[in-house]
């Protein structure tokens, strides 16, 4: 009997395959963790070498921030267009470029283009991994496997950094970036031997060829093969980045659009300005570093309480929540006394409650898009959110270049993610229990014969 292939997914134990999938989105997730956080490492090295004060350094911190921006609104789109898995090979190899490339600059001219560079190559892979953890996931578990895939941020923020100030201690900041461009190379040929093709991509779109490549996953997998396609109208099937914003689905767009934004911006706050903040209460960088080494602990453990949560409680309740913890805890930030122990404490609180709200936005916002649109509108949520987040950084810079003190700085930039809470409360997503989204409620049989299985 034909069953969707989609559904077959959706209602069947996850096979080991499909568990080392969403793994492999976890390191590619630590890769953003590690390179985003590259430039808070080595932040203070830069800022010794070259002379520059908190305002040039900030405006350099948000650098790679608008290049995930563009990365992830145009490259989610060419996710959804030729699928996830070149689009992901294709963002590995820019991100490598970016991060070699970085070394080899001697201004803040050329360091910033480079970053640009790596941006664009981690703003278009996340757009894309969020997409393939929802979809090779089954229904029961997706919230956690998008959920686990999130958590790879913090993951390789705490392995980076512990790299990072080993590094640090005997190198210049350049070796930090040279570590990021060999983890990030070593990851293409992992890529391309095991993570195949989306079925849900490949069932929606229908390529040439479709029914054999649904099939060769599927026996991968060691899921049951199928005899025909899914019958999807050609104008259902060429729906593309525009549909974002059609009249079904512009309220969520817009909803965890600006809930990420705001919540992103006390996010990066913590994340860039942490190593500065720390090194200027008068620790030493690697101190510095192993500060930002425990918010991401805290961040990690965060999101797999969360993730784990999601299996009974309302994933929307649960972010929410976080996010008022969140600003509470970067208020607390700004108060704490020059003691690394306190420092330490109340960063990793803050990265658990801050890293939680993120992990708990990217299960909603798997949620709310359908396939066809699940990477264009993952990458505009997240790239209009960076992008905006560009701001943090450079807003905390003048902030302190304006002579306000870190309380003062740190509350302002903790109303992101109360703000972040607010707007979520409006929002009413649809379940995404099944694989066959409700524009798809056509998807029938159609009289395509097989024209060969996999075996």
């Amino acid at each position: 009997m034909h069953q969707d292939p989609r559904e077959t997914i959706a209602a069947s134990p996850m096979k080991p395959l499909q568990v080392l999938v969403v793994a492999i989105t976890v390191a590619l997730n630590a890769l953003d963790g590690f390179d985003v956080l590259s430039i808070s490492f080595a932040s203070p090295g830069i800022a010794q070498e070259w002379g520059i004060d908190r305002a040039a350094l900030g405006i350099v911190l948000s650098m790679e921030l608008i290049g995930m921006a563009l990365g992830s609104i145009l490259l989610g789109g060419v996710a959804d267009k030729i699928g996830r898995r070149p689009a992901i090979l294709g963002c590995l190899v820019v991100m490598a470029t970016g991060m070699i490339m970085a070394t080899t600059v001697s201004g803040l001219v050329g360091l910033s283009i480079w970053r640009i560079v790596t941006g664009l190559g981690i703003g278009g892979m996340l757009a894309a991994i969020n997409a393939v953890a929802a979809e090779f996931s089954n229904a029961k578990r997706r919230h956690l496997s998008v959920s686990l895939m999130s958590i790879g941020y913090p993951l390789g923020a705490v392995f980076g950094g512990l790299v990072a100030a080993r590094l640090l201690r005997g190198n210049d900041w350049r070796t930090v970036f040279y570590f990021g461009a060999a983890v990030t190379t070593l990851l293409i040929p992992i890529v391309y031997a095991f993570v195949p093709e989306s079925v849900h991509w490949l069932a929606r779109k229908q390529p040439a060829d479709a029914l054999r490549k649904i099939n060769r996953v599927l026996s991968r997998m060691g899921h049951a093969t199928e005899t025909m396609l899914p019958e999807i109208s050609a104008d259902a099937r060429g729906r593309a980045f525009s549909d974002i914003f059609a009249k079904c689905h512009l309220a969520g767009t817009v909803t965890v659009t600006l809930a990420y934004f705001l919540h992103i911006t006390t996010f990066y706050f913590i994340v860039k300005w942490v190593p500065k903040i720390v090194v200027d209460l008068g620790f030493a960088a690697s101190s510095a570093a192993g500060v930002l080494v425990w918010t991401n602990v805290g961040g990690a453990l965060g999101g797999a309480v969360l993730g784990l949560l999601t299996q009974r409680y309302s994933v929307k309740a649960l972010t929410i929540g976080v996010l008022f913890a969140s600003t509470v805890m970067v208020t607390l930030f700004g108060r704490t006394p020059a003691d690394l122990q306190r420092l330490s404490l109340i960063c990793g609180l803050a990265g658990f409650c801050i890293n939680a709200g993120i992990v708990g936005l990217y299960a909603i916002i798997a949620q709310v898009f359908p396939t066809h649109i699940r990477a264009s509108g993952t990458g505009f949520a997240i790239g209009v959110g960076r992008g905006g987040s560009v701001f943090a950084p450079i807003i905390a810079g003048f902030l302190f270049a304006a002579g306000y003190s870190l309380p003062t700085v740190a509350f302002f930039l903790a109303l992101g993610s109360l703000f972040g809470g607010v707007v979520l409360l409006f929002l009413k997503p649809e379940s995404d229990g099944t694989a066959v989204e409700r524009d798809d409620s056509r998807a029938t049989p159609a009289p395509i014969p097989a024209t060969g299985h996999a075996q």
